[in-house]
């Protein structure tokens, strides 16, 4: 990179007059994937509690958990070519209503073999929402913000179970599995006309927010693009040749595999811990992880944004998330364990926002559709792995112990990756980030 090439804007003097963006793209953004992540995560909490119905082993728990990212995988390019090239508001709503049909559908299933069909098709409709909104966002927040404003969205992730696990919980209390999952599909249907009227795929189409305001974003895009090597043509061919973008995926599935493999056992071990508690107790207990990691996700993403140090940011948290869940295996007490499960939470949440903020430093707009759909895509299907594995281990050791010491050795492959596929030396994100913290 050379001297002459333009660099990120720095904020002006008046840099209160570009915020309304935090205020409305972010909490319409985020209240949509909590319900995207309400319809894909309720069953870690009904599992426990469907009483030998449809007659799931926990190998077939770990499928039903898992063969939601087999259909996830389908429409992640396609989803983010469209939000690219046609329209990003345009293409969530489409999806949203798609999932919230199917996850209503997913309540009426009478066999294990439609209970995976159910879930394979929620999976499908909802693969494509994460890249067309990471698309949006590009086009609202400049480098210098991408983290936090990754990891703001991303909250949702964490939040939606702090609210989401004690609803379920609490549902279950009072109606049936069945009833839980197709009342759960409803709120997207009533969230997608919110969606609608709310959301503008760029500063110049949004009624609400100021011509001033809408320049001084674009023109800070425009000079984050400007300062990025050249990309090809976009193509799918293009955006597979980066060395980047491979070890990316890399990253992203082994990181993922942990991710869910932890996430969808989760209440399964609380329930251990509270010795068969009621369901209403397993949910409120297994908001308490999901509240830490809210709290550190936004704190590891706003110091990458002042630092610069994406890798860091990813690496450093999987690192602890790893010696927690070892150590979880190896102590005995419920409160110790459930310590251990708010660090584990908080570790494998906190890479979101710096990780997401990386393809576009790396990558100029035109191919970072592609490669942004081709990492969600491929590192989701650690999705499938994760639970899976925990549950065949479980099954065929009588113990969670090794499907647990399974996902730390997938989370070190990710640390290894990170720490050395993305060397500042060969990559520039190093160089790119520390430039759009100069501009902070």
């Amino acid at each position: 990179m050379t001297d002459a090439r333009p660099q990120p804007i720095p904020p002006s003097p008046s840099s209160a007059v570009p915020a309304k963006r935090w205020v409305y793209v972010i909490p319409v953004a985020a209240i949509m994937y909590m319900l995207a992540y309400l319809d894909r995560n309720n069953v870690s909490v009904i599992l426990p509690y469907m009483h030998g119905d449809l007659e799931l082993s926990n190998a077939d728990k770990g499928l039903v958990g898992g063969i939601f990212f087999v259909g996830y995988v389908f429409l992640q390019i396609p989803a983010a070519i469209l939000a690219q090239r046609w329209s990003a508001r345009k293409t969530v709503v489409l999806l949203m209503v798609a999932w919230g049909l199917a996850a209503s559908l997913s309540g009426l299933v009478q066999t294990k073999s439609q209970f995976y069909a159910a879930r394979f098709v929620l999976g499908f409709f909802e693969g494509g929402v994460w890249p067309a909104v990471l698309i949006l966002l590009a086009s609202w927040f400049p480098l210098r913000e991408r983290a936090r404003a990754n990891a703001l969205w991303m909250a949702c992730l964490p939040l939606s179970s702090v609210f989401m696990a004690p609803l379920s919980g609490w549902m279950l209390d009072h109606a049936s599995w069945r009833w839980v999952l197709v009342l759960q599909g409803v709120p997207p249907l009533v969230w997608a006309v919110v969606w609608w009227f709310a959301v503008a795929d760029r500063p110049a189409q949004a009624r609400w927010i100021s011509r001033a305001e809408a320049g001084h974003v674009e023109r800070s895009i425009a000079a984050d693009e400007a300062a990025k090597p050249p990309a090809g043509s976009g193509s799918y061919l293009d955006a597979v040749k980066q060395k980047s973008v491979l070890v990316l995926i890399g990253v992203y599935f082994f990181w993922i595999t942990g991710f869910y493999g932890f996430n969808l056992w989760l209440p399964s071990v609380i329930k251990e811990l509270t010795q068969d508690g009621s369901s209403t107790e397993v949910g409120l207990l297994t908001a308490i992880p999901f509240t830490v990691a809210l709290v550190v996700m936004i704190a590891n993403a706003a110091w990458s944004d002042r630092t610069g140090r994406r890798r860091q940011a990813v690496a450093v948290p999987l690192v602890v998330g790893i010696a927690a869940l070892l150590l979880g295996q190896a102590v005995d007490g419920a409160l110790p364990r459930m310590l251990l499960l708010c660090v584990t939470a908080a570790a494998v949440y906190a890479p979101y926002g710096p990780f997401w903020a990386i393809p576009g430093q790396l990558l100029r707009f035109e191919v970072v559709a592609v490669a942004m759909g081709l990492i969600n895509a491929l590192g989701n299907l650690g999705g499938f792995a994760g639970p899976y594995l925990v549950g065949w281990l479980t099954d065929a050791t009588g113990s969670s112990v090794t499907g647990f010491a399974v996902l730390s050795g997938f989370l070190a492959v990710a640390v290894a990756l990170v720490t050395l596929g993305l060397r500042t030396g060969t990559h520039p994100v190093r160089r790119l980030s520390e430039q759009a913290a100069e501009g902070a």
